[in-house]
This record gives structure tokens, C-alpha cells and sequence, in this order.
């Protein structure tokens, strides 16, 4: 399973998102943060798992259950996204 957080370094709802995203991180969740903005790299790896998602950042998606989160979330949502549980899109 991956849980993937795709970022703009400079995007406001990014960096709002970015505290929770660490607490998580600090408590183990294996949340990989990859920047798409500036990493042309990282722009490549996102676009066919947001394909008909997400057309911005953030964007979260969770590679073994397909839940994925499109823009800011709160906390409850963004844990049940990290466990694999259904969420609304």
C-alpha cells in the first residue's frame, strides 16, 4: 500500500494541509509527500492516478483501497483515507 500527498510548494490549501499531514507522518503513517509544482518527476507519477480525480493539489490518494481526496480535508476524513476506509468524494 502507498499513501501519496501531491503538493505545490507555494499552493495555500497545500501548505494549510501540511501541519496535519506532519502530525500524521510523526504518529507513522507512511504518508510519501512528493511536490509536483517544481518536480517534473513527481508531475508525471500524478497524473495517471489523478485521471478524472483531481485536477489540482493537493491531491492524496491511497493506492490499495483507490480512495483519494481532492483539495483540503479535515482530519477525520483524512484518517479514514489513510486506513482505507470509504470516504465521499
Amino acid at each position: 500500500m502507498a499513501l501519496y500527498e501531491f503538493y505545490g510548494e507555494t499552493c495555500s490549501h497545500c501548505i494549510k494541509m501540511m501541519p496535519l499531514i506532519d502530525k500524521l507522518i510523526g504518529e507513522g503513517l507512511p504518508i510519501e509527500k512528493l511536490e509536483v509544482w517544481n518536480n517534473a518527476e513527481n508531475a508525471e507519477k500524478m497524473t495517471p492516478l489523478a485521471f478524472e480525480k483531481c485536477p489540482g493539489v493537493p491531491f492524496f490518494i491511497n493506492t490499495e483501497s483507490d480512495q483519494w481526496i481532492c483539495g483540503e480535508a479535515d482530519e477525520e476524513t483524512v484518517r479514514k483515507w489513510a486506513a482505507g476506509d470509504k470516504i465521499e468524494n
